[in-house]
């Protein structure tokens, strides 16, 4: 049974690990409105469900169903990215992904399917046996691939582990994602690279592939809608990589040109 709306504000503030205070400073309002909110002695208006809904960083999805609560219609759509309204956010991605070659970038969904890859991306797919639609989440769970593709295995398991727990948390509990941090978690301590000159660790976590009995070290970037009101489009993520030394520069080269 659905939550009552004051029942999904509590939630959520409980989820953001907030008081009602914090959360009336939040949204600029008093926290006796807030408690009203949620014992239901007071009723929301609509533009005070998506204030709270900002506020307390309420995916899209689920503030539909706040707003459905309070007894409005959905405020934000879930648009196929192949529907026409889509069209100028497809361009948007091809830009970026084929603007990137010759290194490679891929288009992921909320649980880590591809959805797109430009000319190297697709090749390095290919080598891992993955194509669009398949599930990084499931190829990375596989017993033994982890580190029979990643010389740094502990490093990257821990960083990733780390990152779907933080994508989890955001999105109130994902058990796609909470179940990869699982798998992930377990394993030897992570044994991070060897510090940078003056002592610090290394500016960003260098993913070290093995391919053809080589090894070529890169690290990506991560892109994503800031500005996105599509549920589905949201979840998107755009990820680059690019090489750190001359030998992984020429293998994406090599990959870009099939």
């Amino acid at each position: 049974m659905a939550l009552e709306f004051g029942g999904q504000l509590r939630t959520w503030r409980g989820k953001r690990r907030m008081s009602q205070l914090q959360l009336a400073l939040a949204a600029e309002v008093s926290a006796r409105h807030i408690a009203f909110l949620e014992t239901g002695r007071a009723k929301p208006s609509r533009r005070m469900v998506l204030l709270l809904g900002d506020a307390l960083e309420v995916p899209r999805a689920d503030r539909n169903l706040m707003l459905d609560a309070a007894g409005f219609r959905a405020a934000y759509a879930s648009r196929p990215l192949d529907s026409a309204a889509m069209e100028p956010i497809r361009k948007a991605i091809t830009h970026m992904i084929e603007g990137h070659s010759p290194y490679p970038a891929f288009v992921f969904d909320r649980h880590w399917r591809v959805l797109d890859a430009n000319a190297s991306g697709r090749a390095m797919l290919a080598g891992f046996g993955l194509d669009a639609g398949d599930s990084f989440i499931d190829f990375l769970l596989t017993p033994g691939r982890g580190p029979d593709l990643v010389e740094n295995w502990p490093e990257v398991a821990h960083h990733l582990a780390a990152r779907f727990r933080l994508e989890s948390a955001h999105l109130g509990g994902d058990p796609v994602l909470e179940r990869a941090a699982a798998g992930l978690a377990f394993g030897p301590e992570p044994q991070h690279g060897e510090p940078a000159k003056g002592g610090d660790l290394p500016p960003v976590l260098t993913v070290r592939f093995r391919l053809g009995g080589e090894v070529y070290p890169m690290f990506s970037t991560m892109t994503q809608f800031g500005t996105a009101e599509d549920i589905a489009l949201a979840d998107i993520k755009i990820e680059m990589f690019f090489p750190t030394d001359a030998a992984c520069e020429a293998l994406f080269r090599q990959m870009a040109a099939g």
